[in-house]
């Protein structure tokens, strides 16, 4: 079984993020950038598939910029075995990410693909749905569980009323919650390993797909600042503090 598993560049969650003082955006410049978390737990579990060896093969894609090849190379130091990066300077919207996904497994072939469900600069949680739509796939969202066998897929999905167990029919598409693995932290050893590893590089009219933006920003603004709390003597106290704020 080969599994593909997108990968996205994002600023680090440890970093406090800033708004442009002309609203346009978030501030980059010399801002720490890593792994999307949600990725790194479908890398993560595309390691544990090949390494119970239910997989055969993880290759890690990116869609970005040239330094986007420091995320695949995260990828691989993790135990993918090889990378494709689509260079792009520009955004790409979640449609355009799946476009070009499809053209990737049109190439590749996979039996399954495994990303995040969500990357968190954007929040989208768009592109699995997209894809599994492009290529009439199957599709287990927000997966806490993924068990392959036989040409099957089992996902154990987090929904609003607890748990739901969905087998797919592979080739399908998986999209990982929280609480599917604790990705590793890559040693030293394979850091270097994978400095070695091959990452092929390509562009988007390699694949004959147009990424314009569809959509326009028009104001980005940080949100309010939290007001201080305040402590109250007893419950009466604080019941008629809610009433006066019309919280109750």
């Amino acid at each position: 079984m080969k599994v593909l598993v997108p990968v996205k560049r994002v600023i680090d969650y440890n970093v406090k993020v800033r708004v442009k003082s002309d609203q346009t955006g978030v501030d980059l410049a010399n801002v720490k950038m890593s792994m999307n978390p949600f990725d790194e737990i479908s890398v993560e579990e595309a390691v544990r598939m090949k390494e119970a060896g239910t997989a055969t093969e993880v290759v890690a894609v990116s869609i970005g910029p040239q330094q986007a090849q420091e995320t695949i190379r995260t990828a691989l130091a993790m135990g993918a075995d090889r990378g494709i990066l689509i260079k792009t300077d520009d955004d790409v919207e979640p449609l355009g990410v799946a476009k070009l996904l499809a053209k990737v497994v049109e190439e590749e072939s996979p039996d399954l693909v495994i990303l995040g469900k969500q990357a968190i600069d954007d929040d989208s949680n768009q592109t699995g749905q997209m894809l599994g739509a492009l290529l009439d796939w199957p599709q287990g969202t927000f997966a806490s569980e993924v068990k392959a066998e036989g040409g099957k897929v089992s996902v154990t999905r987090e929904v609003d009323g607890g748990l739901q167990t969905v087998a797919l029919d592979g080739p399908a598409i998986v999209t990982t919650d929280l609480r599917l693995n604790e990705p590793r932290y890559a040693s030293l050893p394979n850091i270097m390993k994978a400095k070695k590893k091959p990452i092929d590089m390509k562009e988007p009219g390699d694949y004959g797909v147009d990424i314009s933006p569809r959509l326009t920003v028009v104001k980005v603004t940080e949100p309010p600042v939290r007001e201080a709390g305040e402590k109250v003597e007893d419950v009466a106290t604080l019941v008629e503090k809610l009433k006066s704020a019309g919280a109750v």
